[in-house]
């Protein structure tokens, strides 16, 4: 059991080190982070449902899971290859696309989710 625990630890130190590599390496990251930010709090200001904070947090994190993976294409093809070829270019190219849906994405969903209590809230203040 305490074996388990153990590597259960590990595998927690491991994933945070990624985790931090990627906010250290990556800009966009940087990026996504300053606007899930910005939604979380608007998200508390405008009052959520558990819903519509259900789908947030999902987005989110898809948003994040695509730029890792990303991440981690970029850094496999640089091992694999020091030399532009286009299979590499196709690999880093398509791992960037997939980042790029994850946060179009999010955009849209939080402008469904986030759009009209944001208007009505600010309709309010203005009457």
């Amino acid at each position: 059991m305490k074996d388990f625990l153990l590597s259960r630890v590990r595998a927690f130190h491991y994933a945070f080190q990624g985790w931090g590599y990627v906010l250290r390496t990556q800009r966009n990251a940087w990026i996504h982070s300053l606007i899930a930010t910005v939604v979380f709090f608007l998200g508390l200001w405008l009052e959520l449902s558990l819903q519509d904070w259900a789908i947030i947090v999902l987005t989110a994190a898809l948003v994040f899971i695509a730029e890792f993976i990303n991440t981690s294409i970029e850094a496999i093809v640089d091992l694999a290859t020091q030399e532009h070829h286009p299979l590499a270019k196709i690999g880093k190219d398509v791992g960037a696309a997939a980042a790029l849906v994850a946060a179009l994405a999010a955009v849209l969903v939080g402008l469904l989710i986030l759009g009209p209590p944001l208007l009505q809230k600010i309709h309010d203040l203005r009457f």
